[in-house]
């Protein structure tokens, strides 16, 4: 089983890291304003041709367009089109101000970061972003922001651009809601406040981070309003739950089990649990499925308050050689 995602993160073979500030010179960031008009222009034009392929379903001719290391792996982005096509027909397209990074120079880099806009003295200001990268091949890239408004809400369409001689191709794709349900950034943070005073810190700690990634089009981007989100719950997280590499236990009858990490998804209409466990082999998918339901059922035991924060578990195990198996329970069937 394989939940729905709420985003696509394929472009370049890039991973990205956490927001750990490291600026090198070789790395320069210029906002829409500071670009000639003559480029300004081709990344915004290059940037609506594409969602109007994309608003078309026509995946073939965005393939084509495509840096070749996309093209060659475009299965998640004609997936992820699919999904959310409903999204996206005869929408209203508010398309944001670009950014050009520019890496260039770096031609060997292992860590890209990017500042751009005017930061004051407490840090970001309310035109400024910052992006983190990892492994980022040398060249320029720009990125470019689309609210797309239809009756079924607001959908994040982002777009990654790399120049190609005079083009610009297209790099990466990801395409999120804004919402869940109706439910915005600003309904999730007043409900994970109100867990908060409640005492209930797991669920505030998930609702804390699904608040910041409502408002965040891209995981490897942040602004003054993610900035602000992650301050304020900075020393919720619960010691008890798996991070930076550690991971947390969960016993059950059939033995111990180790989880790697516990986080919030939303699966459709419904926000779940996702949960991520060590496992020896999951090719056995008899067995595979039995590992999952115990650790949702040790999942839920440890900590009960998440039944009435969502509304299922998604178990996957994942052995050593990174194969996984999924299953998903709704709570009300987790006994």
């Amino acid at each position: 089983m394989e939940p729905a995602s709420r985003c696509l993160a394929s472009w370049l073979g890039i991973s990205f890291l956490a927001l750990l500030p490291l600026q090198s010179r070789a790395q320069t960031c210029q906002t829409a304003a500071d670009l000639d008009a003559a480029v300004r222009t081709a990344i915004t034009s290059a940037g609506q041709r594409y969602f109007d392929m994309a608003s078309k379903g026509d995946t073939a001719s965005l393939q084509t367009n495509a840096i070749p290391t996309l093209a060659s792996n475009f299965g998640g982005i004609e997936n992820a089109i699919k999904d959310h096509h409903p999204d996206l027909v005869g929408a209203q397209v508010v398309i944001k101000p670009s950014f050009l990074l520019n890496a260039e120079d770096n031609s060997a880099n292992q860590r890209a970061e990017f500042y751009c806009g005017v930061f004051g003295k407490n840090g970001q200001t309310a035109n400024s972003a910052a992006f983190y990268l990892d492994t980022l091949p040398a060249g320029k890239y720009a990125i470019l922001l689309l609210d797309v408004n239809s009756a079924k809400g607001r959908t994040m369409f982002s777009e990654i651009l790399q120049q190609v001689g005079s083009d610009w191709k297209l790099g990466g794709l990801y395409i999120k809601s804004a919402q869940i349900a109706g439910h915005d950034s600003d309904w999730f943070l007043a409900q994970a406040r109100q867990y908060k005073s409640q005492g209930q810190v797991h669920n505030a700690w998930f609702y804390y981070l699904e608040a910041r990634s409502l408002i965040s089009p891209l995981p490897f981007m942040s602004t003054l309003a993610t900035d602000k989100l992650y301050d304020e719950s900075q020393g919720l997280q619960p010691p008890d739950l798996p991070a930076a590499g550690k991971t947390a236990d969960v016993n059950t009858a059939a033995g111990t089990y180790k989880l790697t990490a516990v986080f919030p998804e939303p699966v459709g209409s419904d926000l779940d649990l996702i949960v991520k466990y060590q496992s020896a082999n999951v090719s056995n998918t008899t067995v595979a499925y039995q590992d999952n339901v115990n650790v949702m059922k040790a999942l839920v035991t440890k900590y009960p308050e998440v039944k009435e924060a969502f509304a299922a578990v998604v178990a996957r195990g994942v052995d050593t050689s990174g194969r996984d198996y999924g299953t998903l329970l709704a709570m009300k069937d987790i006994k």
